[in-house]
């Protein structure tokens, strides 16, 4: 398995985007041939970043048309599930992995080829398991049902060393007082590219929405010190 020190290796341009991008699209693309507008709505809207969920039958060509096209897009695969995937998402193009729980299986492997791996974590237990992995950030899911802001803050009091990238049920009211959390890396959220508008191919109305989310980072408040762990 690869050490600690290789991982954090691979993860150091990943996360350095991941922080300055501080949104995640999270992408459910059922056609392909929607894919590269798709990124080219995200990237001239100001977000040069998309998590293709492997949910749908197209996922992975729908990525490997990302990577293909727009190279300087950081593209990742999301609901990983199985070693399997994660093996298929980066031979499609993916650079990092991300998954909505923690599957020793699809961490190990993705450790073993040095591939930024970001498991779902939601109690101190998961949080503990992905330290024992040598992980230094997580996926936190489902983060508003599970309890949202405060329960964060209250399982990662205890683990100074870990950052976070919640996901779900964040959105533009909330997504502020997300990233004025010092131990966020960055959000999750797919409500600047619903399915439904890539379906109907709205893609001028996705990278309106895109610029919206961008200038709302901009302006959300820094925390007051440096955003969890480093790579």
């Amino acid at each position: 398995m690869a050490t600690s020190n290789m991982v954090r290796a691979a993860n150091r341009d990943v996360l350095a985007r991941l922080r300055t991008l501080k949104i995640v699209p999270v992408i459910v693309i059922d056609d392909p041939k929607d894919a590269v507008p798709l990124a080219t709505a995200l990237i001239e809207g100001g977000l040069s970043c998309a998590e293709i969920t492997f949910r749908t039958a197209g996922a992975r060509d729908a990525l490997r048309q990302i990577a293909a096209q727009h190279p300087s897009m950081l593209a990742g695969a999301g609901t990983v599930l199985t070693p399997r995937q994660a093996a298929e998402a980066v031979d499609a193009g993916a650079q990092f992995i991300v998954a909505p729980g923690f599957n020793p299986a699809v961490v190990d492997y993705c450790l073993e080829h040095e591939i930024p791996v970001y498991p779902g974590i939601c109690t101190p237990t998961e949080i503990e398991m992905a330290l024992g992995k040598g992980l230094e950030t997580v996926k936190f899911f489902p983060a508003e049902p599970i309890g949202g802001l405060p329960y964060l803050k209250a399982i990662a009091a205890p683990y100074g060393s870990i950052a976070f990238m919640p996901t779900g049920g964040i959105n533009p009211a909330n997504l502020p007082n997300y990233l004025g959390f010092r131990k966020v890396v960055a959000c999750g959220g797919s409500w600047m590219a619903p399915a439904d508008w890539i379906a109907a191919k709205q893609f001028g109305r996705i990278r309106a929405e895109t610029e919206k989310a961008v200038a709302l980072v901009r302006d959300a408040p820094v925390a007051g010190e440096s955003r969890g762990a480093t790579a």
